[in-house]
């Protein structure tokens, strides 16, 4: 079983704390919102080994999933991105791809994501917690992909067309759309939208009426809620980290 000391500064790009139970997990590049980055040790490798950690956390009751600053992911880390991907780096990120997906839909508590502003790069990640509140100045597409050659693969391709359904979901995916916070509400990727100071605090305030329930009764639930999704992660995950690997090989 993982304690919260033995990880809890393991991650440069991950701050963790948590309080009566709830486990308040925020993204960030150096203080300030997170860059993506795809490099060994970085972000991409983190996020898998911190949600297996939290997973096995028994002290884990309920988990907050957020960003830093104005923005949940807007950038890629330019000092931390591979010029070219060998076969064996492909390995690497496909292992990790599946880590990042599978080990989040392992934590048997509930997650709320508090998503604190634009989410264009890998933004299906908070949309997966089982309650998603937003600022209101949050957007959400998927800026990484397609509109830059690469397949979506790497669970976008799964978890986008089933929030939003087949066709909007493709087309999403296929033109870089950004979805305002009060649209990704009427189409119910999100629960709730709130002012940037309010975020936190009343995810804080859902989170402990949460933590205040049996634990098997959160933990049960959480299982239920996510065995449907597991299975399509199953089915579709591995095969779409392959045609995205494809997909990056020279062109002819």
């Amino acid at each position: 079983m993982s304690r919260l000391h033995d990880y809890q500064n393991s991650y440069r790009n991950i701050r963790l704390e948590r309080r009566d139970g709830i486990l308040q997990m925020s993204l960030h590049t150096d203080g300030g919102p997170l860059k993506w980055a795809a490099m060994e040790g970085s972000i991409h490798e983190q996020l898998g080994e911190a949600f297996f950690q939290i997973a096995h956390d028994r002290e884990n009751h309920v988990v907050i999933f957020t960003g830093t600053g104005a923005a949940f992911c807007t950038e890629m880390n330019a000092a931390e991105m591979q010029s070219g991907v060998t076969a064996e780096a492909w390995y690497r990120i496909t292992r990790e791809g599946k880590d990042l997906v599978m080990n989040m839909l392992d934590i048997e508590v509930p997650i709320i994501a508090a998503v604190n502003g634009p989410a264009y790069i890998h933004a299906q990640l908070p949309v997966l917690a089982d309650v998603v509140l937003a600022a209101e100045h949050a957007e959400f597409a998927d800026l990484a992909h397609f509109v830059h050659g690469v397949v979506p693969g790497d669970s976008a391709q799964v978890v986008w067309p089933m929030l939003l359904g087949p066709n909007r979901g493709r087309n999403f995916l296929l033109t870089g759309q950004r979805i305002g916070a009060q649209e990704a509400l009427a189409l119910g990727v999100v629960a709730e939208v709130l002012p940037p100071d309010a975020l936190l605090p009343h995810a804080w305030t859902l989170a402990q009426e949460w933590a205040a329930k049996p634990q098997q009764t959160l933990r049960y639930t959480r299982i239920a809620l996510t065995q449907p999704i597991k299975r399509r992660m199953l089915d579709e995950l591995g095969y779409g980290m392959a045609m995205e690997g494809l997909s990056i090989l020279p062109q002819r």
